[in-house]
């Protein structure tokens, strides 16, 4: 009988042979003259295989190591000279070794599953219990991953902000673009609580707050079809610090979706064509979500439940400002290096939610 990690392998195995065939069709359609005169087929081809790249040639790569291992082993047990026997060898353990590190990232790679190569998301983070403190921590929370995207080379666009009087975020909305950006944060989505004194705190005592934060993958505009009667569009004026910096045009815009009832503001930019550009965005985004729980119940959570209520005791990660400690529930994972992590040093916190269950092993040749 197959092991687990057998099965897990074959999965794997299946899926990056699809994505291959996918990428290859995909490449044998460009060169095909007919396609070549179609200008939008063409953007779209080009738009696919700009999704299916990253994987497609690495696990090219991981199949020409292991015809060279298989050749290596070969030489090897049929060469009786000791010095080009110990020369098969070693060039047989370092392709062995390179093969692992591939297969290992691959594995990583296809973590968000059908999702995996989604390049861009918008991410929602909002206060929940703590009041002032709470939307402080919102902020810091935004400025973590905004570091954590500069690293990676990705681009935040902020979409909507509610400011708190202290200079917190009640609640904020931005989108992430870049390689691999719903791959790696994918697992952010959940309460998050903070454990520290807060700066309004005059006595030295550790409050507990909390934010919460969803990640919604942002669907291309032909996956995702609005119809122009299901929306309630309204105009209103835009959030600002009031006095004379007050917006007085009304460029905010309200979108609502008439038959899920969702509400989307947008009143961040001074256009209210570009407030509404936005606001399309994350309705598009919200909506998409709602179509993956439908289709796939037992993979994607629900966004409520990816909110969750805000509450102190709802975590999936546990940030201890006077320990310098930071503790994912989910894995039971606890670093000390809380002031790294706040900085935007997300790696290692990363990877260890990305890292399959199934061990090292790889297919044998």
């Amino acid at each position: 009988m197959a092991t687990t990690a057998t099965r897990q392998q074959a999965e794997l195995r299946q899926k990056l042979d699809e994505i291959l065939a996918r990428y290859e069709h995909l490449e044998a359609q460009l060169a095909d003259p007919s396609v070549a005169g179609n200008p939008g087929r063409v953007g779209e081809i080009m738009r696919e295989l700009g999704q299916l790249a990253r994987v497609a040639r690495k696990y090219r790569e991981y199949l020409d190591l292991t015809r060279q291992a298989r050749e290596a082993r070969e030489l090897l047990e049929s060469e009786e000279d000791q010095e080009l026997r110990r020369y098969a060898e070693a060039e047989f353990d370092e392709l062995q070794a390179k093969r692992k590190r591939i297969w290992q990232e691959l594995r990583k790679d296809l973590s968000g599953g059908e999702l995996a190569n989604v390049s861009s998301l918008i991410m929602e983070i909002r206060a929940g219990t703590g009041g002032e403190e709470a939307a402080l921590f919102a902020r810091d929370l935004f400025n973590m991953y905004q570091k954590y995207a500069t690293r990676k080379g990705w681009k935040v666009d902020v979409m909507d902000v509610s400011p708190s009087d202290l200079g917190g975020f009640k609640e904020i909305i931005f989108s992430v673009s870049g390689d691999g950006v719903y791959q790696h944060l994918q697992f952010e989505s959940g309460g998050h609580r903070v454990q520290r004194v807060p700066e309004t705190e005059a006595q030295g005592r550790i409050h507990t707050s909390a934010a919460t934060v969803a990640v919604l993958p942002e669907p291309d505009e032909v996956e995702i079809q609005i119809r122009d009667e299901d929306l309630k569009i309204e105009t209103m004026r835009s959030g600002g610090p009031g006095g004379q910096h007050q917006n007085k045009t009304e460029s905010g815009v309200r979108i609502t979706h008439l038959p899920t009832g969702i509400v989307v503001n947008c009143r961040d930019e001074k256009s209210q064509h570009k407030n509404r550009a936005k606001a399309m965005r994350i309705l598009r985004s919200r909506l998409y979500e709602l179509e993956r729980q439908r289709i796939e119940q037992e993979r994607a959570s629900s966004r409520k439940q990816q909110i969750g209520t805000g509450d102190r005791s709802d975590r999936i990660r546990t940030y201890n400002f006077p320990q310098n400690r930071v503790t994912d529930h989910r894995i039971n994972l606890t670093l000390y290096k809380l002031d790294a992590i706040m900085d935007g040093e997300l790696d290692e916190l990363i990877d260890a939610l990305l890292s399959p269950d199934d061990g090292d092993e790889m297919p044998e040749l």
